[in-house]
C-alpha cells in the first residue's frame, strides 16, 4: 500500500494556514449569509422572509428556536421521506437515524449533499491537527479502522435513503480514504453488533491498523474481544497493532473511560483525539491536548448559537452567537446547518473556553440533569464523581447509569441509584464506593451537599456494581447494542429505570 501521508501532509498544512488566519466571527457571519441565500426559495425560507434578513439580529428575530419535534411536525412529516425544497433546496438524499442519547423514539435527521461534504472536511481537519502534532506521522501508511454501526442504508424512496450516520459517511467516503479503510464493505454491512465484532476482531489482527475511531464504550468492548483472541498476551493495543498512532473518540464524555483506555494504550505511541460529531453536523475537533477544548468548525456549513439552558422554553430567550457568548458560562448549543436545520436546539450543553479560535467543552445534555430533589447534578459532575470513586479502587469505568429513587410510604426521603460497571473487577462491597461517590458529589455540587447534610434532604446514593458486560447485555435486549447507540447516563424515565433495575435483579 502506498503511504498517502506525505501528500495529505501538504494539504493539511495548507488547511491549517487557512485556519490560522481565519476571523471566526467573520466566518460565522459569512456562513449564516450563505445559508440564508441558499435556502431563501425553500418553504421555510419563504415563511421566515430569508430574503429580507441582513444581520444575525435580524435572523434571530425572525427564526424562533425549535427542537426536532417541532421541525418534524411543522415541516418534515407531511412530505416525508421526499423532502424537496422544504427546509433546504433540492431533494434531501439521506436521513441519519438517531434514537438520541436519551433513548427516545427514532429520529430522522436530514443530511444534504452539502452536509456530507462538510462532514468530510471536518474529518480531514481532525487529521490535519494530528499531522501537526506528529510531524513524523505515517497514519495513512496502513489501515484506518472505523468502528461504527452498519453501513447498510434503507431505501425510503427513489433517491432517498436512511441509516446510521457512520453508514452515510462510509457511503460518501473519498476513494483514496476508502482504499485505506477497515473494515471492508462485506464486514461493514453486518448489522448485528455481536456478529460484527466477532468478524472484525480477527480481521483487524491481520491488518496494519494505524488509527481507530469510534465511541469509547464500544471500543473498550471491542478491545476485550481482541484480548480473548490472544489469551496470555498483555492486554495492550501495542500487542495487536504495533503501529497504531491515533485513537479518535467522540459521541460520549471521555472522562469515565480515560483510565481504562490509558491501560489499553500503555506502551503505545498512539495519541487520543476527541471529536464532536452529531447526526446534525460535525461540530468541533480537538486541535490541542486532551481536556483543552474542542475547536469549533466555523467555516464548515454550521452557524452556532448559545442559549442558557433554563431560558430555552421562554417566549423570548437571550440568544448569543460567537460574537456575544461568554466564556465559562454553560449554554445549550443551537445549530443552523446546511442540511436545513434552523436555530435547532441540539440538546447538548457546552462551555466556551476560548474566543479566538473558539473552543468549547461539552458538559452534558439538556435532558441529563439529575435533579429530582433540587440537587441540580449535571452530567459533567456525575462523570467526575463516578470516575473518582472508581480510581479509589484502582479501576476504570466501563459504563454507568444513574436515576432518582423517590420517597415511598416507608421511606420519606429519596436518593439516587447508580448502576456502575467497572472495566475489570467487581468489588464485593459497594459501600466504600458509594461513600467516595457521595463525598465527590458533595464537593462538586453545593446543592447536592446541602440536600445531603445530615441525611436530612436526601439519602446517600445506592450503588450497584455489576459485572463486565452487563450494560452491553441490557442494550442488546433493548435492541440498542453497538454503533452509535449510547447507554443513557441519567435515567429520569421511571419505566426505563425500572427496566434496568429488573435486568440487574435490583428491587
Amino acid at each position: 500500500m502506498i503511504d498517502a501521508t506525505p501528500l495529505l501532509r501538504a494539504f493539511a498544512a495548507r488547511r491549517r494556514a487557512v485556519l490560522a488566519g481565519m476571523d471566526p466571527l467573520r466566518a460565522q457571519r459569512a456562513t449564516l449569509a450563505r445559508l440564508l441565500r441558499r435556502a431563501a426559495g425553500t418553504r421555510f425560507g419563504r415563511d421566515h422572509d430569508f430574503a429580507e434578513i441582513r444581520t444575525v439580529a435580524d435572523y434571530q428575530a425572525r427564526v424562533k428556536l425549535r427542537r426536532y419535534e417541532a421541525f418534524w411536525r411543522e415541516y418534515w412529516q407531511p412530505a416525508f421521506p421526499v423532502l424537496r425544497d422544504v427546509t433546504w433546496p433540492g431533494l434531501i438524499p439521506c436521513f441519519a437515524q438517531s434514537s438520541g442519547t436519551t433513548g427516545g423514539p427514532t429520529k430522522h435527521i436530514p443530511v444534504s449533499a452539502a452536509m456530507m461534504r462538510s462532514n468530510t472536511g471536518a474529518a480531514f481537519d481532525c487529521m490535519a491537527f494530528h499531522l501537526a502534532a506528529r510531524p513524523g506521522s505515517r497514519v495513512f501508511g496502513g489501515r484506518n479502522f472505523l468502528l461504527g454501526g452498519s453501513v447498510a442504508l434503507e431505501r425510503l424512496a427513489p433517491g432517498v435513503r436512511a441509516g446510521d450516520l457512520s453508514g452515510i459517511a462510509a457511503d460518501r467516503m473519498p476513494g483514496w480514504a476508502r482504499a485505506r479503510a477497515f473494515p471492508p464493505r462485506e464486514l461493514a454491512l453486518i448489522g448485528d453488533w455481536e456478529a460484527k465484532v466477532a468478524a472484525l476482531a480477527p480481521g483487524s489482527l491481520a491488518q496494519d491498523i494505524r488509527s481507530i475511531s469510534g465511541t469509547p464504550s464500544w471500543m473498550l468492548l471491542f478491545f476485550e474481544q481482541l484480548a480473548a483472541l490472544r489469551p496470555g498476551r498483555p492486554r495492550r493495543l501495542v500487542e495487536y497493532w504495533p503501529d497504531l498512532e491515533l485513537l479518535v473518540h467522540g459521541g460520549v464524555a471521555f472522562t469515565p473511560y480515560r483510565d481504562a483506555m490509558a491501560a489499553w494504550l500503555e506502551g503505545s505511541h498512539a495519541e487520543t483525539r476527541e471529536v464532536y460529531p452529531a447526526s446534525e453536523g460535525f461540530i468541533a475537533v480537538a486541535d490541542r491536548g486532551p481536556g483543552e477544548g474542542l475547536r469549533l468548525m466555523t467555516d464548515r456549513g454550521l452557524f452556532f448559537e448559545f442559549v442558557r439552558p433554563d431560558a430555552l422554553d421562554r417566549p423570548d430567550p437571550d440568544r448569543r452567537w460567537l460574537g456575544t457568548a461568554e466564556p465559562g458560562v454553560e449554554y445549550a448549543l443551537v445549530l443552523t446547518t446546511n442540511a436545513g436545520l434552523w436555530s435547532y436546539v441540539l440538546g447538548d450543553t457546552v462551555v466556551l473556553t476560548d474566543r479566538d479560535p473558539p473552543r468549547l467543552l461539552v458538559t452534558g445534555r439538556t435532558a441529563f440533569t439529575l435533579s429530582a430533589f433540587g440537587e441540580h447534578l449535571i452530567a459533567q459532575e456525575l462523570d467526575a464523581a463516578v470516575t473518582e470513586a472508581a480510581r479509589a479502587f484502582a479501576a476504570g469505568v466501563a459504563d454507568y447509569a444513574a436515576g432518582p429513587l423517590f420517597p415511598t410510604a416507608g421511606q420519606p426521603r429519596g436518593g439516587h441509584l447508580f448502576v456502575v460497571e467497572l472495566a475489570s473487577l467487581v468489588p464485593d462491597d459497594a459501600v466504600p464506593f458509594a461513600r467516595v461517590l457521595d463525598a465527590a458529589l458533595a464537593r462538586l455540587n453545593a446543592d447536592y451537599a446541602d440536600h445531603r447534610r445530615g441525611d436530612f434532604g436526601m439519602l446517600p446514593p445506592q450503588v450497584r456494581l455489576v459485572p463486565p458486560g452487563t450494560f452491553a447485555a441490557w442494550m442488546r435486549r433493548r435492541g440498542r447494542l453497538g454503533g452509535q447507540n449510547k447507554v443513557p447516563r441519567v435515567i429520569n424515565d421511571p419505566a426505563l429505570l425500572a427496566d434496568l433495575r429488573g435486568f440487574i435483579g435490583e428491587r
